[in-house]
Order: C-alpha cells, then structure tokens, then sequence
C-alpha cells in the first residue's frame, strides 16, 4: 500500500499553515496539487462547498451558492485547503453566476489536467430566480471526452447531483 512520503507533499505550502492569509480577491495562485499515487484506478473526487459566494458584477450585491465540484484524477489531484483558499477568493469577486462556475473547471484543467472534471453551481434565489450553472470536460481522445458528452447531453440535476 503506497505511504505518503516527502516527496508526495513536496511544494505543498498551505496545509497546517497557522497563518492563512485569505486573498482579498480572485486568487488561481493560490491552487496547490499533489500526485495522485493510485494513478490505475479511474475515480471520482467530490468537492461540495456550501458557502460559496460572488458578487453580482452589476450591483455588487452578494450571490450565494453551493458549488459542486466533481473530477476523475489523472497524475496531479488539488489540495483541499487551496481549493477552499481559491473558491473563498471569488467573494469580492464581480462575476455572472455561469461565468463563475466556467472560470472554476478552467482553472482547475489548467491546474491538474484531469481525466474527467464537472462543476455545477446552485445559486440560491435573487428576484425569484435560482440559476444551476453547470459545465464539464473530458480529456480528448479519451473514454472521458464521450462520458462528458454523454452527460452533458443527458444533464438531470435531480439525478446526477443527489446527496
């Protein structure tokens, strides 16, 4: 069974960091990766964040959602604590909710390159209107880029984004 060695947390420099400097706007710098050591396996990570918030580019006011972030690693894998710094840098950040959820799966393909990636927003309601952004990638040329279309063309929020 593969331990974690140095080597695995190399470059890692905002876990148990005691002095967490939150950014005071959008931050992509701030993502930090490791190696995914069970590379042969194909599986999925979850990420939920119920608090996230952006504000409205418009009227600056607040937008909140729960953004849900699902991949299928391939060499690197993000780290928990950078992701939660870099979602968190999106509060002062003026953006529409689709552009939000779009800028996040860009961010984290350019980061990690994974096999497969899906983000979905769950806006909560401003005038009466909820809006669930959602957007996915698979890795061309792979089995991923037909299971991103399959999914994409076949999107249920109910059952693709249960519990």
């Amino acid at each position: 069974m593969p331990r974690t060695t140095p080597q695995d947390t190399e470059g890692l420099t905002l876990l148990g960091n005691q002095k967490t400097k939150y950014p005071d706007d959008y931050a992509p710098e701030v993502l930090e990766t490791f190696v995914n050591k069970h590379r042969e396996n194909d599986y999925f990570v979850r990420f939920n964040c119920p608090e996230f918030t952006s504000l409205c580019p418009i009227t600056g006011q607040p937008d909140f959602a729960t953004v849900y972030i699902s991949y299928v690693p391939d060499e690197r894998m993000v780290e928990s604590k950078s992701l939660k710094l870099y979602l968190f840098s999106f509060r002062n950040h003026g953006d529409f909710h689709e552009d939000c959820i779009n800028i996040i799966m860009k961010d984290l393909i350019k980061l990690m390159d994974p096999k497969y990636i899906e983000v979905l927003g769950k806006f909560s309601p401003r005038g009466g209107i909820s809006i669930y952004p959602y957007c996915n990638y698979g890795k061309k040329g792979t089995i991923w880029e037909n299971v991103a279309l399959e999914r994409l063309t076949h999107y249920n929020f109910d059952k693709t984004w249960q519990g």
